[in-house]
């Protein structure tokens, strides 16, 4: 895959201005309005449109509020802390679709969204999935056992919810050797917040692994430098800041390239050329978004670690992501991709977008992938 040209582009994704992040914020002034009177629209909207016939407008009225009411419940049972109008005004208008298929068929269709409401934000959400993968590199020398590396991506914390509890639990059974996050630590919500911070500082205190915990900051809209230098101060974990650094796993040499992400791959790419040094046994490219994937892939580079797409936190059937905040779109989602002899993983990452975008996931659900990583079974490598 050859690389696209994006010096002439004016807004980049993952800072602040472009125009994804100008509609989030300018949604999010519908928070701003009065409960009671938000209701009273939602009631109302629901009545023009089933102008005269009662029992299908206070139906409809009950659908349109109920959805508020489970968002408005998220931050009161300690699941998420986003607003719950923006998001509710979306489920309106998706609702308002079906409103056109005959009465029972509607409302058995309404009745099918409200349980994917809760599914959505209430479950899914929550259900850490550990996706397990294999890299069996080329010069990577026979070892008693595969070196376990655990990617982590897309904090985004707000509060500390099950969701970081079980992450924490789940990484003390994996009980891997080497941790690498890649990136985005506070929801964009929060991202100034002290206590988020106080949250984000203790989830990281608790990552522990023999060959360390190794980090770079993510979308420079969301990971402010000085605010993740008071994350991580005094804690054992260390902060790439376009650095290559070199570790050793019985007689292999491993180098870690982590690139401070400016979203901006023809700016980012001449920073990697620069540091990577190929007597490595693996080297391994930590940066935030896979944007860097097409240039990374034509030098000495193994796996690159991304997240920033969230797997675009909502996936249908046959259609796969709704939106990846990736610059080239679809092309780069989530999962494993080969190109060239370079292994590109995209994380789904742990936590949720922030701002007035909801709170959901949906055939989505976060994940952190433990590598094994051992010498290839043939002399043509096995990526």
């Amino acid at each position: 895959m050859a690389a696209d040209d994006f010096s002439k582009r004016k807004y980049f994704p993952g800072e602040t201005g472009n125009p994804f992040d100008i509609i989030l914020f300018s949604l999010g002034e519908l928070e701003h309005i009065p409960t009671a009177l938000y209701l009273i629209l939602l009631a109302t909207i629901a009545h023009l449109r089933f102008w005269g016939n009662w029992p299908l407008t206070i139906a409809l009225a009950f659908f349109f509020i109920s959805d508020w009411l489970l968002l408005y419940l998220l931050p009161v049972f300690k699941r998420s802390y986003g607003p719950a109008k923006p998001p509710s005004v979306v489920l309106m208008v998706l609702r308002l679709i079906f409103t056109f298929l005959p009465a029972p068929l509607m409302l058995i269709a309404q009745f099918i969204g409200t349980g994917l409401v809760i599914y959505g934000f209430w479950v899914e959400p929550h259900r850490i999935h550990v996706t397990r993968q294999v890299l069996k590199p080329l010069n990577f020398k026979p070892v008693s056992r595969p070196l376990r590396l655990l990617h982590l991506g897309d904090l985004h914390i707000e509060r500390i919810t099950r969701r970081e509890e079980l992450l924490n639990q789940l990484i003390k059974q994996l009980a891997p050797d080497l941790i690498l996050f890649s990136g985005d630590f506070l929801n964009l919500s929060y991202r100034e917040e002290p206590t988020a911070m106080q949250a984000a500082r203790k989830i990281v205190s608790e990552w522990q692994a023999p060959l360390g915990v190794y980090v770079v900051t993510g979308s420079p809209a969301v990971d402010y430098p000085e605010i993740v230098t008071d994350i991580l101060a005094g804690l054992s974990v260390h902060w790439l800041k376009d650095e290559n650094v070199k570790l050793d796993y019985e007689g292999n040499q491993i180098g870690i390239v982590g690139i401070t992400c400016t979203h901006r791959p023809h700016q980012d790419a001449p920073t990697l050329k620069k540091l990577l040094v190929p007597q490595s046994n693996l080297q391994i490219l930590l940066y935030h978004t896979p944007d860097l994937a097409p240039q990374a892939s034509e030098m000495p580079v193994d796996l690159q670690l991304s997240g920033h797409t969230h797997g675009g936190q909502v996936r249908l059937p046959l259609i796969g992501a709704l939106f990846t905040g990736s610059l080239y779109n679809k092309r780069f989602e989530a999962g494993r991709y080969l190109m060239n002899q370079m292994v590109l993983y995209i994380s789904r990452g742990i936590g949720l977008e922030g701002a007035a975008a909801p709170r959901v996931r949906f055939l989505c659900p976060p994940e952190i992938i433990l590598w094994e990583i051992s010498a290839p079974d043939n002399q043509s490598g096995d990526l």
